[in-house]
């Protein structure tokens, strides 16, 4: 926990000091500069950082699950978004993690993703799925028997798909990147990201 911590005390610090116009050109943040205050979308709930104060305040209630049950995720994760995306956005090339540079860290130990929980939970509940995704921002898209697109970030786009169970074959789900996704963030707040979009499902 100390290492989260002082990535976070970090993260405050280096935003502060950036010039607004800049942060906001790269991450698609918009800047309130009486209350000098970014405002950011984050899986369709909006987010206002205060680098001053060093605090998120969530601007509704849904978006409070951000900053409580998977406040470890996210906070870390906005931080360093803002501080390191690049202007660029999505390349309309998807991957799966394993696909990214040092994404092996997906498949090492607590860093599993729990995707295997995700498809048991909507083997044969596609409504449910894509209910659930929506309340989050997610976009239906063409991928497997189910798929929803979220931003977790503006710049950030991350794809999850569901395989329904049937008489021969179990669920299954998967988790896909943008393949621009490293030009925003490091491997292991990927992960954090990834955590999310997949924790949002229960």
């Amino acid at each position: 926990m100390a290492e989260i911590t002082s990535g976070e005390d970090r993260a405050w610090e280096i935003l502060a000091g950036l010039p607004p116009e800049d942060v906001c050109r790269r991450t698609g943040a918009v800047f309130d500069s009486p209350a000098r205050t970014y405002h950011i979308l984050s899986f369709g709930k909006l987010f206002s950082l205060y680098p001053q104060e060093k605090e998120i305040r969530n601007l509704s209630p849904e978006g409070e699950i951000f900053l409580k049950r998977l406040r470890y995720f996210f906070v870390l994760s906005a931080l360093w978004y803002m501080v390191k995306a690049e202007s660029t956005g999505p390349s309309g090339t998807l991957v799966k993690p394993s696909g990214l540079p040092g994404g092996d860290i997906f498949f090492r130990g607590s860093h599993v993703l729990p995707l295997d929980g995700l498809a048991k939970k909507y083997a044969h509940d596609r409504a449910g799925f894509e209910q659930r995704g929506r309340a989050f921002g997610g976009r239906e898209v063409s991928y497997g028997d189910a798929a929803l697109e979220f931003l977790p970030f503006p710049k950030l786009p991350v794809t999850v798909v569901l395989w329904l169970a049937d008489e021969e074959w179990d669920a299954r789900a998967d988790l896909l990147f943008d393949a621009s996704a490293p030009r925003h963030l490091p491997i292991d707040v990927l992960w954090s990201v990834a955590m999310m979009a997949v924790l949002v499902f229960f």
